[in-house]
Protein backbone atom coordinates (compact mmCIF):
# COMPACT_ATOMS: atom_id res chain seq x y z
CA UNK A 1 0.00 0.00 0.00
CA UNK A 2 3.06 2.26 0.84
CA UNK A 3 4.45 1.91 -2.09
CA UNK A 4 1.21 2.27 -4.47
CA UNK A 5 0.18 5.68 -2.48
CA UNK A 6 4.17 6.48 -3.40
CA UNK A 7 3.67 6.05 -6.84
CA UNK A 8 -0.14 7.95 -7.07
CA UNK A 9 2.03 10.55 -5.53
CA UNK A 10 5.13 10.66 -7.88
CA UNK A 11 2.30 10.30 -10.83
CA UNK A 12 0.62 13.38 -10.03
CA UNK A 13 3.76 15.45 -9.56
CA UNK A 14 5.59 14.48 -12.59
CA UNK A 15 4.54 17.43 -14.26
CA UNK A 16 7.18 19.10 -11.86
CA UNK A 17 9.79 16.90 -12.81
CA UNK A 18 11.93 19.88 -13.00
CA UNK A 19 10.91 21.77 -10.31
CA UNK A 20 13.66 20.20 -7.84
CA UNK A 21 17.02 20.98 -10.16
CA UNK A 22 18.95 23.97 -9.08
CA UNK A 23 20.37 26.98 -10.65
CA UNK A 24 23.86 27.08 -11.78
CA UNK A 25 26.52 27.46 -9.10
CA UNK A 26 25.43 27.98 -5.04
CA UNK A 27 27.51 28.51 -2.13
CA UNK A 28 25.04 25.88 -0.08
CA UNK A 29 27.75 23.51 -1.89
CA UNK A 30 30.65 24.20 0.66
CA UNK A 31 30.28 23.18 3.96
CA UNK A 32 30.52 26.63 5.76
CA UNK A 33 33.30 26.65 7.89
CA UNK A 34 31.63 27.67 11.07
CA UNK A 35 29.94 24.37 10.57
CA UNK A 36 32.95 22.41 11.33
CA UNK A 37 32.15 19.73 8.15
CA UNK A 38 34.26 17.14 7.53
CA UNK A 39 35.10 18.29 4.24
CA UNK A 40 34.68 21.24 2.22
CA UNK A 41 32.82 20.26 -1.60
CA UNK A 42 33.25 22.88 -3.87
CA UNK A 43 30.50 24.33 -5.42
CA UNK A 44 29.47 23.03 -8.33
CA UNK A 45 28.44 24.51 -11.75
CA UNK A 46 26.20 23.89 -14.93
CA UNK A 47 22.95 24.22 -15.90
CA UNK A 48 22.18 21.32 -14.20
CA UNK A 49 22.72 20.73 -10.56
CA UNK A 50 21.25 17.79 -8.60
CA UNK A 51 21.49 18.51 -4.87
CA UNK A 52 21.36 16.49 -1.79
CA UNK A 53 21.03 17.61 1.64
CA UNK A 54 23.55 16.00 4.14
CA UNK A 55 21.65 16.12 7.61
CA UNK A 56 24.72 15.41 10.20
CA UNK A 57 25.97 16.46 13.13
CA UNK A 58 29.31 18.58 12.81
CA UNK A 59 28.97 19.60 15.97
CA UNK A 60 28.06 18.90 20.20
CA UNK A 61 28.49 15.33 21.75
CA UNK A 62 27.86 13.46 18.68
CA UNK A 63 30.02 15.06 15.99
CA UNK A 64 33.24 12.73 15.62
CA UNK A 65 30.85 10.10 14.20
CA UNK A 66 28.66 12.33 11.80
CA UNK A 67 31.75 13.67 10.51
CA UNK A 68 33.18 10.42 9.67
CA UNK A 69 29.80 10.05 8.28
CA UNK A 70 30.13 12.60 5.85
CA UNK A 71 33.60 11.20 5.00
CA UNK A 72 32.04 8.20 3.30
CA UNK A 73 29.89 10.16 1.56
CA UNK A 74 32.40 12.81 0.52
CA UNK A 75 34.31 10.11 -0.90
CA UNK A 76 31.67 8.42 -2.97
CA UNK A 77 30.70 12.06 -3.89
CA UNK A 78 34.42 12.82 -5.29
CA UNK A 79 34.26 8.91 -7.06
CA UNK A 80 30.95 9.33 -8.63
CA UNK A 81 30.40 13.41 -9.00
CA UNK A 82 27.71 12.92 -11.94
CA UNK A 83 24.71 11.15 -12.15
CA UNK A 84 22.13 11.19 -15.63
CA UNK A 85 18.64 12.00 -15.52
CA UNK A 86 16.24 12.05 -18.33
CA UNK A 87 19.50 11.93 -20.96
CA UNK A 88 21.16 14.74 -19.42
CA UNK A 89 24.28 14.87 -17.04
CA UNK A 90 23.66 16.23 -13.73
CA UNK A 91 26.51 17.53 -11.31
CA UNK A 92 25.65 16.16 -7.84
CA UNK A 93 26.17 19.07 -5.27
CA UNK A 94 25.93 17.90 -1.57
CA UNK A 95 24.09 20.52 0.85
CA UNK A 96 25.22 20.65 4.20
CA UNK A 97 23.20 20.91 7.88
CA UNK A 98 24.31 20.95 11.14
CA UNK A 99 21.85 19.12 13.55
CA UNK A 100 24.48 19.75 16.07
CA UNK A 101 23.92 16.35 17.61
CA UNK A 102 20.29 17.74 19.48
CA UNK A 103 16.55 18.01 18.93
CA UNK A 104 16.35 21.33 18.42
CA UNK A 105 18.56 22.54 16.19
CA UNK A 106 17.67 19.12 14.13
CA UNK A 107 14.64 21.44 12.93
CA UNK A 108 16.39 23.98 12.39
CA UNK A 109 18.97 22.03 10.52
CA UNK A 110 15.86 19.99 8.62
CA UNK A 111 14.36 23.11 7.48
CA UNK A 112 17.50 24.47 6.30
CA UNK A 113 17.60 21.58 3.71
CA UNK A 114 13.93 21.97 2.62
CA UNK A 115 14.82 25.33 1.74
CA UNK A 116 18.05 24.94 -0.10
CA UNK A 117 15.71 22.43 -2.80
CA UNK A 118 17.26 18.86 -2.25
CA UNK A 119 16.38 16.27 -3.79
CA UNK A 120 16.66 14.00 -0.89
CA UNK A 121 18.57 13.64 2.68
CA UNK A 122 20.98 11.60 3.75
CA UNK A 123 21.44 11.34 7.60
CA UNK A 124 22.36 11.37 10.44
CA UNK A 125 24.20 9.86 12.48
CA UNK A 126 22.31 10.04 15.70
CA UNK A 127 18.45 8.44 16.48
CA UNK A 128 17.41 11.44 18.35
CA UNK A 129 17.87 13.82 15.64
CA UNK A 130 16.58 11.99 12.81
CA UNK A 131 13.12 11.20 14.99
CA UNK A 132 12.76 14.90 15.52
CA UNK A 133 13.64 15.64 12.20
CA UNK A 134 11.32 13.18 10.88
CA UNK A 135 8.27 15.53 10.39
CA UNK A 136 9.61 18.20 8.79
CA UNK A 137 10.77 16.20 5.83
CA UNK A 138 7.99 14.25 5.74
CA UNK A 139 5.62 17.25 5.54
CA UNK A 140 8.23 18.85 2.95
CA UNK A 141 7.27 15.27 0.91
CA UNK A 142 11.63 14.60 1.27
CA UNK A 143 12.51 11.39 0.96
CA UNK A 144 15.84 10.87 3.15
CA UNK A 145 18.02 7.77 3.78
CA UNK A 146 19.13 6.82 7.61
CA UNK A 147 22.60 5.78 7.64
CA UNK A 148 23.30 4.70 10.98
CA UNK A 149 20.56 5.98 13.00
CA UNK A 150 19.16 2.81 14.59
CA UNK A 151 16.21 3.42 17.09
CA UNK A 152 12.53 1.77 15.10
CA UNK A 153 10.86 5.06 15.83
CA UNK A 154 12.66 7.20 12.89
CA UNK A 155 10.84 5.00 10.33
CA UNK A 156 7.72 4.56 12.40
CA UNK A 157 4.59 5.87 10.83
CA UNK A 158 6.99 8.21 8.85
CA UNK A 159 7.01 7.07 5.18
CA UNK A 160 9.30 9.50 4.05
CA UNK A 161 12.31 8.41 6.07
CA UNK A 162 14.32 4.70 5.07
CA UNK A 163 17.23 3.59 6.56
CA UNK A 164 20.38 1.08 5.61
CA UNK A 165 21.63 -0.30 8.75
CA UNK A 166 20.21 -2.47 11.35
CA UNK A 167 17.82 -1.59 14.13
CA UNK A 168 18.06 -1.82 17.85
CA UNK A 169 15.93 -4.90 18.54
CA UNK A 170 18.18 -6.46 16.53
CA UNK A 171 21.47 -4.86 17.92
CA UNK A 172 20.32 -5.37 21.65
CA UNK A 173 19.39 -9.28 21.00
CA UNK A 174 22.91 -9.16 19.41
CA UNK A 175 24.58 -7.82 22.32
CA UNK A 176 22.68 -9.83 24.94
CA UNK A 177 23.21 -13.02 23.57
CA UNK A 178 27.02 -11.93 22.63
CA UNK A 179 27.29 -11.39 26.38
CA UNK A 180 25.71 -14.88 27.37
CA UNK A 181 27.78 -16.69 24.89
CA UNK A 182 30.79 -15.30 25.75
CA UNK A 183 30.94 -14.41 28.72
CA UNK A 184 28.63 -16.83 30.91
CA UNK A 185 26.73 -13.52 31.93
CA UNK A 186 23.93 -13.67 34.34
CA UNK A 187 23.87 -10.22 35.85
CA UNK A 188 24.22 -7.15 33.29
CA UNK A 189 24.27 -3.71 34.55
CA UNK A 190 23.33 -1.64 32.02
CA UNK A 191 23.75 2.27 32.05
CA UNK A 192 22.70 5.37 29.65
CA UNK A 193 21.78 8.80 29.86
CA UNK A 194 18.56 9.48 30.97
CA UNK A 195 15.93 10.79 28.79
CA UNK A 196 18.13 9.34 25.14
CA UNK A 197 16.12 7.90 23.20
CA UNK A 198 19.02 6.13 21.55
CA UNK A 199 20.67 5.08 24.77
CA UNK A 200 17.39 4.16 26.81
CA UNK A 201 15.94 2.26 23.80
CA UNK A 202 18.83 0.06 23.29
CA UNK A 203 18.67 -0.49 27.18
CA UNK A 204 15.40 -2.04 27.02
CA UNK A 205 16.17 -3.77 24.29
CA UNK A 206 18.83 -5.36 25.81
CA UNK A 207 16.76 -6.42 28.78
CA UNK A 208 14.25 -7.86 27.17
CA UNK A 209 16.33 -10.19 25.83
CA UNK A 210 18.94 -11.02 28.88
CA UNK A 211 15.81 -11.36 30.69
CA UNK A 212 14.01 -13.83 28.24
CA UNK A 213 17.18 -15.62 28.73
CA UNK A 214 16.97 -15.96 32.43
CA UNK A 215 19.67 -12.95 33.28
CA UNK A 216 19.45 -10.54 36.23
CA UNK A 217 19.90 -6.62 34.93
CA UNK A 218 20.40 -3.68 37.41
CA UNK A 219 20.18 -0.12 35.40
CA UNK A 220 20.87 3.32 35.94
CA UNK A 221 20.53 6.34 34.36
CA UNK A 222 22.54 9.47 34.32
CA UNK A 223 22.07 13.19 34.04
CA UNK A 224 22.98 15.07 30.73
CA UNK A 225 25.82 16.84 31.01
CA UNK A 226 27.25 14.28 33.27
CA UNK A 227 30.99 13.93 33.47
CA UNK A 228 31.74 11.34 36.63
CA UNK A 229 30.79 8.29 36.46
CA UNK A 230 32.79 6.70 39.36
CA UNK A 231 29.90 6.34 41.72
CA UNK A 232 27.64 4.16 38.53
CA UNK A 233 31.22 2.06 38.17
CA UNK A 234 31.40 1.16 41.68
CA UNK A 235 28.04 0.56 41.80
CA UNK A 236 28.29 -1.82 39.06
CA UNK A 237 31.27 -3.63 40.42
CA UNK A 238 29.89 -3.92 43.86
CA UNK A 239 26.65 -5.47 42.65
CA UNK A 240 28.42 -8.13 41.03
CA UNK A 241 27.93 -7.51 37.34
CA UNK A 242 29.40 -9.46 34.69
CA UNK A 243 28.81 -6.92 31.57
CA UNK A 244 28.40 -3.78 31.80
CA UNK A 245 26.22 -2.40 28.65
CA UNK A 246 26.24 1.41 28.07
CA UNK A 247 24.90 2.35 24.53
CA UNK A 248 26.30 6.29 25.20
CA UNK A 249 27.69 8.70 22.68
CA UNK A 250 31.15 9.10 21.90
CA UNK A 251 31.96 12.38 24.40
CA UNK A 252 30.40 9.70 27.21
CA UNK A 253 31.96 6.42 26.47
CA UNK A 254 35.46 7.90 26.38
CA UNK A 255 34.68 9.32 30.00
CA UNK A 256 33.46 6.37 31.00
CA UNK A 257 36.30 4.06 30.01
CA UNK A 258 38.78 6.58 31.20
CA UNK A 259 37.35 6.69 34.84
CA UNK A 260 36.88 2.37 34.28
CA UNK A 261 40.73 2.06 34.04
CA UNK A 262 41.60 4.62 36.50
CA UNK A 263 39.08 2.20 38.60
CA UNK A 264 41.04 -0.58 38.00
CA UNK A 265 37.49 -2.12 36.76
CA UNK A 266 37.61 -5.54 35.12
CA UNK A 267 34.20 -6.18 34.01
CA UNK A 268 34.06 -6.30 30.38
CA UNK A 269 32.45 -3.20 28.41
CA UNK A 270 29.62 -3.50 26.02
CA UNK A 271 28.74 -0.61 23.63
CA UNK A 272 26.24 -0.21 20.43
CA UNK A 273 27.89 1.08 16.84
CA UNK A 274 28.19 4.81 18.64
CA UNK A 275 31.30 3.60 20.48
CA UNK A 276 32.66 2.05 17.33
CA UNK A 277 34.98 5.27 16.86
CA UNK A 278 38.81 5.98 17.03
CA UNK A 279 38.69 8.53 19.75
CA UNK A 280 36.77 5.83 22.41
CA UNK A 281 39.55 3.37 20.81
CA UNK A 282 42.26 6.42 22.13
CA UNK A 283 40.33 6.32 25.79
CA UNK A 284 41.09 2.56 26.24
CA UNK A 285 44.70 2.79 24.49
CA UNK A 286 47.53 1.37 27.37
CA UNK A 287 44.71 0.36 29.58
CA UNK A 288 43.42 -3.09 30.48
CA UNK A 289 39.84 -2.37 29.95
CA UNK A 290 37.74 -5.08 28.08
CA UNK A 291 35.84 -3.15 25.55
CA UNK A 292 33.87 -5.11 22.85
CA UNK A 293 31.25 -3.17 20.51
CA UNK A 294 28.60 -3.75 17.84
CA UNK A 295 29.30 -2.05 14.54
CA UNK A 296 28.16 -2.29 10.68
CA UNK A 297 31.61 -2.81 8.98
CA UNK A 298 35.17 -3.89 9.78
CA UNK A 299 38.44 -2.55 7.66
CA UNK A 300 39.33 -5.65 6.05
CA UNK A 301 35.92 -6.11 4.88
CA UNK A 302 36.44 -4.55 1.58
CA UNK A 303 39.86 -3.77 0.60
CA UNK A 304 39.66 -1.78 -2.84
CA UNK A 305 37.11 0.60 -0.57
CA UNK A 306 39.49 0.49 1.89
CA UNK A 307 42.35 1.78 0.17
CA UNK A 308 40.49 4.12 -1.68
CA UNK A 309 38.96 5.64 1.52
CA UNK A 310 42.73 5.91 3.79
CA UNK A 311 44.21 7.39 0.16
CA UNK A 312 41.02 10.35 0.03
CA UNK A 313 41.44 10.42 4.61
CA UNK A 314 45.19 10.87 3.43
CA UNK A 315 45.02 14.00 1.01
CA UNK A 316 41.68 15.17 1.03
CA UNK A 317 42.09 18.61 2.61
CA UNK A 318 40.35 18.58 5.93
CA UNK A 319 40.02 14.63 5.88
CA UNK A 320 42.36 13.55 8.08
CA UNK A 321 41.49 15.85 11.48
CA UNK A 322 37.92 15.13 10.35
CA UNK A 323 38.60 11.03 10.94
CA UNK A 324 40.40 11.61 14.32
CA UNK A 325 44.17 12.42 13.18
CA UNK A 326 44.62 8.94 11.70
CA UNK A 327 43.46 6.62 8.92
CA UNK A 328 41.15 4.34 10.38
CA UNK A 329 38.44 3.27 8.36
CA UNK A 330 35.32 4.05 10.50
CA UNK A 331 31.73 1.69 9.52
CA UNK A 332 29.91 5.02 9.76
CA UNK A 333 32.01 6.03 7.01
CA UNK A 334 31.34 2.72 5.15
CA UNK A 335 27.87 2.93 5.78
CA UNK A 336 27.73 7.01 4.71
CA UNK A 337 29.48 5.58 1.37
CA UNK A 338 26.90 3.10 0.76
CA UNK A 339 24.36 5.17 1.68
CA UNK A 340 25.06 8.02 -0.86
CA UNK A 341 25.15 5.35 -3.54
CA UNK A 342 22.08 3.90 -3.06
CA UNK A 343 20.75 7.82 -3.21
CA UNK A 344 22.09 7.70 -6.45
CA UNK A 345 20.44 4.17 -7.37
CA UNK A 346 16.86 5.87 -6.10
CA UNK A 347 17.85 8.93 -8.66
CA UNK A 348 18.54 6.64 -11.49
CA UNK A 349 15.37 4.14 -10.99
CA UNK A 350 12.91 7.18 -10.56
CA UNK A 351 14.78 8.82 -13.73
CA UNK A 352 13.96 12.09 -11.81
CA UNK A 353 15.18 14.95 -9.25
CA UNK A 354 11.50 15.22 -7.85
CA UNK A 355 12.00 14.37 -4.46
CA UNK A 356 8.40 12.45 -5.03
CA UNK A 357 9.50 10.69 -7.99
CA UNK A 358 13.10 9.60 -6.37
CA UNK A 359 10.68 8.41 -2.86
CA UNK A 360 8.03 6.33 -4.80
CA UNK A 361 11.72 4.71 -6.33
CA UNK A 362 13.79 3.94 -3.18
CA UNK A 363 11.06 0.91 -2.01
CA UNK A 364 12.68 -0.96 -5.03
CA UNK A 365 16.32 -0.10 -4.77
CA UNK A 366 18.51 -2.89 -4.32
CA UNK A 367 22.17 -2.65 -3.82
CA UNK A 368 25.41 -4.62 -2.88
CA UNK A 369 27.23 -2.22 -0.84
CA UNK A 370 30.53 -2.36 0.90
CA UNK A 371 28.92 -2.84 4.21
CA UNK A 372 26.46 -5.69 2.65
CA UNK A 373 23.79 -6.34 0.38
CA UNK A 374 21.01 -3.30 1.09
CA UNK A 375 16.91 -3.70 0.50
CA UNK A 376 14.09 -2.56 2.13
CA UNK A 377 11.12 -3.95 3.82
CA UNK A 378 7.76 -2.88 2.21
CA UNK A 379 6.45 -1.68 5.82
CA UNK A 380 8.68 0.70 7.12
CA UNK A 381 11.25 1.19 4.85
CA UNK A 382 14.01 -0.44 6.97
CA UNK A 383 16.97 -2.21 5.59
CA UNK A 384 16.89 -6.05 5.59
CA UNK A 385 19.89 -7.07 7.75
CA UNK A 386 20.33 -9.89 9.72
CA UNK A 387 24.07 -9.92 10.92
CA UNK A 388 26.53 -7.38 13.39
CA UNK A 389 30.03 -7.29 13.55
CA UNK A 390 31.52 -7.89 16.91
CA UNK A 391 35.28 -6.29 17.79
CA UNK A 392 37.09 -5.73 20.56
CA UNK A 393 39.76 -3.04 21.41
CA UNK A 394 43.41 -4.47 21.23
CA UNK A 395 44.00 -1.44 23.86
CA UNK A 396 46.75 -0.40 21.20
CA UNK A 397 44.90 1.96 19.25
CA UNK A 398 43.23 -1.00 17.14
CA UNK A 399 40.07 -3.00 16.44
CA UNK A 400 39.97 -7.03 16.20
CA UNK A 401 37.29 -8.53 14.77
CA UNK A 402 35.89 -10.88 17.33
CA UNK A 403 32.99 -12.72 15.50
CA UNK A 404 29.47 -11.33 13.23
CA UNK A 405 26.62 -12.19 15.19
CA UNK A 406 23.47 -13.27 13.37
CA UNK A 407 19.80 -13.38 14.71
CA UNK A 408 17.06 -14.39 12.41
Amino acid sequence: MKKFLACVLSASMMLGLLAGCAGAGSSSGNAPASSGAAVSTPAVSGDNVLKIGVFEPSTGDSASGGKKEMLGMQYANSETPTVTVGGQEYQIQLVYADNGSSTDKALTAATQLVSEGVSLVLGSYGSGVSIAAGPTFGNAGLPAIGVTCTNPMVTAGNDYYFRICFLDPFQGTVLANFAMEKFQAKTAYLLGEAGNEYDQGLINFFEQAFTAAGGKVIKDAFPTNNSDFNSYLNKAKAEGADVIFTPVSIAYATQIISQAASLGIDIPFLGSDTLDDNMVLEAAKGTDVQLYVSTFYQEGGNPEFDAGIKEYINTASGALEANGGNDTVAAVSAMGYDAYYVALEAIKAADSVDPAAIKAALWDVEHDGVSGHIAFDDENGDAVRDTAYIKHSTNDGAWELETQQTVQ
